[in-house]
């Protein structure tokens, strides 16, 4: 699905005290990557403040800009990790997501579909989240995320697709679908196929790109997001 190519699209992506590292490392590393062929794409890091931040397993991440500065983008990415559990309440976020101009894309990996669905945002939407569980979200009382996910939003359709997109919401599953966040938002930006494909092959990830490509879900026709 490719429309209007939309010269020099910008995805920010949210850091936050224990944000899962792959999460929100692989789709910037697509966009890195991509810019190789079209520096006019942009990415950045956005946190609550311009403070270091500490994402899990020690990696500290500096932002690009604070929830004050409201940068102009074209895609808001939400990655997940165990700091999802207090970030689904965190009200400044919310006001933040509630801010945004309607034509940015909404977007998450992982868990990061629970903030989304703790704002109301995926009633009577398909949603997907990581669907394999860690050790202990396998025993009791754990809960696998996508399991959590419709429990958070018991109006959202939950799917196991690697990427649903539902139009101005984009969710994709586990860790490293982030890969595939990544180059699904470049074909929402318009680009073709082709370079999709390039971009895959340049990171050395066409086998597992061939077997993923296909397995998303689109639950509407989708609108250009704002320039």
């Amino acid at each position: 699905m490719t429309g209007s190519k939309i010269d020099g699209f910008r995805l920010g992506i949210y850091v936050f005290e224990d944000a899962e590292v792959v999460d929100f490392a692989a789709p910037y590393g697509v966009f890195s990557v991509a810019r190789r062929y079209d520096p006019a794409l942009d990415v950045f890091l956005v946190a609550e403040t311009l403070r270091p931040v500490p994402a899990q397993a020690g990696f500290t991440v500096l932002p690009n800009y604070d929830f004050a500065a409201r940068p102009a983008m074209n895609a808001f990415l939400i990655p997940g990790g165990a700091g999802t559990r207090p970030e689904t309440y965190n009200a400044r976020l919310h006001e933040f997501i509630g801010g945004l101009p309607s034509g940015t894309l909404l977007t998450s990996v992982c868990t990061g579909s629970w903030i989304l669905a703790s704002a109301g945002l995926l009633d009577g939407l398909p949603a997907t989240s990581r669907k394999e569980p860690d050790r202990g979200e396998a025993q009791p009382p754990g809960m696998v995320p996508i399991e959590r996910l419709a429990s958070l939003a018991p109006a959202c359709h939950v799917s196991r697709a690697r990427v649903v997109d539902a139009g101005r919401v984009i969710t994709a599953a586990g860790i490293s679908a982030g890969m595939e966040m990544g180059f699904h938002l470049l074909r929402r930006a318009g680009y073709d196929e082709a370079f999709i494909d390039d971009v895959a092959r340049v990171m050395e990830y066409t086998k597992a790109y061939d077997v993923y490509r296909d397995d998303r879900e689109t639950a509407a026709a989708s609108p250009g997001a704002a320039s």
